[in-house]
C-alpha cells in the first residue's frame, strides 16, 4: 500500500472535512434565502437558480428511498475520511470529497433533499458540494494516474561498483 505524506495530519484532515462542509452548507442557507422567489444571471456560463435534488450529484438515484442514498453516502463519507487518516489516499482531496459528501449528507438529514443553486441550462443544477466533491476525486484520479516517487535506496543496498584505480 502506498503511504502518502502530507503535512495535513488527521486533525488537519478534520478540520477541512468541517470547513468544505461549512462552506457548501452556508452557500444553501444563503441561497434558499436570497433565490427563493428569484434567479440571478451572472456573467458567464452559471447562473444561480434555486433547486431541490432528492437525487444524489445531478439527480441519479432520483427514485431510490431517502434512507438509502443517507445510507450511502455515509458509507462513502466514512470510507474516505478512514482512507485519508490511514494515509492510503492524499487528504486534500479526501477533504474535499468527504466535507462535499457531508454537507450533502446534513442537508439531506434536515430536508430530506440537497439544495442546489448553479445552474448552467447545459447541465443539472448543482451546488458546491457536487464542485468540491467532483474536484476532489479529479485530484485523486490525477494522483493516481502519476508516477509515485520511490523511496531511496540506501547505500548499504546497493551492490559494489567498479572501483577506480589512480596512479
Amino acid at each position: 500500500m502506498t503511504r502518502h505524506p502530507t503535512r495535513l495530519g488527521p486533525a488537519g484532515l478534520a478540520t477541512a472535512v468541517a470547513v468544505v462542509a461549512a462552506t457548501d452548507l452556508g452557500s444553501k442557507l444563503w441561497a434558499s434565502r436570497a433565490l427563493h422567489d428569484r434567479d440571478i444571471e451572472l456573467p458567464g456560463p452559471v447562473d444561480l437558480a434555486l433547486s431541490h435534488n432528492d437525487g444524489v450529484a445531478f439527480g441519479v438515484l432520483r427514485d431510490a428511498p431517502t434512507a438509502l442514498v443517507l445510507l450511502l453516502t455515509a458509507a462513502v463519507t466514512a470510507a474516505v475520511i478512514a482512507a485519508g487518516v490511514k494515509g492510503a489516499l492524499p487528504r486534500w482531496p479526501c477533504a474535499l470529497v468527504a466535507g462535499g459528501a457531508l454537507g450533502n449528507l446534513i442537508d439531506r438529514l434536515e430536508a430530506g433533499s440537497v439544495v442546489d443553486m448553479l445552474h448552467t441550462g447545459w447541465w443539472p443544477t448543482f451546488n458546491l458540494a457536487d464542485v468540491f466533491i467532483t474536484t476532489g476525486v479529479a485530484l485523486l484520479l490525477l494522483n493516481a494516474s502519476c508516477p509515485q516517487p520511490t523511496s531511496p535506496t540506501s547505500t548499504s543496498q546497493l551492490a559494489p561498483g567498479p572501483t577506480a584505480t589512480h596512479r
